[in-house]
């Protein structure tokens, strides 16, 4: 037995914390590609005359999600019956650094201290577009562009030794590429 209160908000609680219910979107996918959406259940139509599709899925959480200013619970439910959901997450807010007022002189030490990392290109197909993909050994995620390619650069040295492999999975599409590191 809880004999203690629900805890409830104050103006002092972080901002940053997601709503308790996320709006839920469920996208229909049907036999020849088109797609349906509904936020809340509430169609969500395309903003042009042609319908949504599976080559238009990433504008379509864009414009849900507001360019991921929003989060939301996504079900995809595909035509042969299987279902698959998510949690799209906001994107946190790039700041750039403010520049110094003071240049800070160049030393010896310093410039030896810079590492110049080793990169390697590691290039995956079959995503959806848009869609969040996760690196792995997960050092990074990347998404995918437009046409459904995902591209990330992994510095070798951030990698465990003895790492001679890249995952990249698509987060909603369940696509997975294996790239052997050269």
């Amino acid at each position: 037995m809880n004999l203690t209160s629900p805890r409830r908000s104050t103006p002092n609680d972080d901002d940053t914390t997601a709503p308790v219910e996320l709006p839920h979107v469920l996208v229909t996918v049907a036999a020849d590609g088109t797609v349906t959406a509904t936020v809340d259940g509430t169609l969500f139509a395309s903003p042009d005359v042609s319908a949504w599709t599976r080559a238009t899925f990433g504008p379509l959480m864009d414009a849900i999600t507001k360019d991921r200013t929003i989060a939301v619970r996504v079900e995809v439910r595909e035509s042969d019956g299987s279902v698959f959901t998510d949690i799209l997450r906001t994107r946190k807010p790039r700041r750039a650094a403010a520049p110094s007022e003071t240049p800070v002189p160049e030393t010896r030490r310093s410039r030896h201290a810079r590492r110049v990392p080793r990169l390697a290109e590691v290039t995956g197909h079959g995503f959806l577009p848009g869609e969040d993909v996760a690196v792995a050994t997960i050092v990074s995620h990347t998404d995918a562009t437009g046409t459904g390619e995902a591209r990330t650069l992994v510095d070798l040295d951030d990698l465990p030794d003895g790492t001679h492999e890249v995952i990249l999975f698509g987060r909603i599409s369940g696509t997975l590429a294996v790239r052997r590191l050269t």
